[in-house]
């Protein structure tokens, strides 16, 4: 797919795979530096002290100190970006117009609802039998098996469908970021 103009802009899910790639540079840019917690914890002499460890030839601390904030600086407006192009966009959501974000949102507030739903289908599967003097006293779920289950199985296939109305978009929202 080609960029959406000359001057380079994203289209939404090639933002998000940029954020990814900084996320995971600045990880390892972070993790490689003496004040990080890890290298801070073996320290410059090893466990039997006749062991130095030094910064090798081709590490620069000082660049590396650069080059992290110059990649959180890009990945903040990255994410500035995204969140504008989010709040902009519409789509239909249950028939009524909402920006990206509160499908996002949306989408994660009807996940949790799935969990929950899922519990629900487990625990009507079976009915709690106790036994007390001799008789059976049985307890039926608050929700009947297959009324459990259709509700479950919807809150699926709306999902599948919020997932993909934004999917799509993320091929046709532009990101007013440049690509590098």
């Amino acid at each position: 797919m080609q960029m959406p103009d000359d001057e380079k802009r994203l289209y939404l899910y090639e933002a998000l795979e940029l954020r990814g790639e900084y996320d995971a540079r600045i990880k390892t840019l972070k993790e490689s530096l003496p004040e990080t917690k890890s290298n801070r914890d073996r320290g410059l002499f090893g466990r039997d002290e006749e062991s130095l460890r030094r910064p090798s030839a081709g590490f620069d601390a000082v660049g590396a100190r650069a080059e992290l904030r110059a990649l959180e600086f890009k990945r903040r407006k990255l994410n500035s970006a995204i969140q504008k192009a989010n709040f902009e966009h519409q789509i239909s959501l249950d028939g009524e117009a909402a920006n990206l974000n509160e499908a996002l949102e949306s989408r994660k507030s009807l996940n949790e609802r799935i969990g929950e739903l899922h519990s629900q289908v487990v625990a009507s599967a079976y009915e709690r039998v106790i036994y007390k003097e001799g008789r059976d006293i049985v307890e039926k779920s608050e929700v009947p098996y297959p009324d459990a289950t259709r509700t479950l199985d919807e809150a699926r296939v709306r999902f599948r469908n919020l997932n993909r109305h934004l999917r799509r978009s993320s091929f046709e929202v532009t990101v007013d970021f440049k690509d590098e």
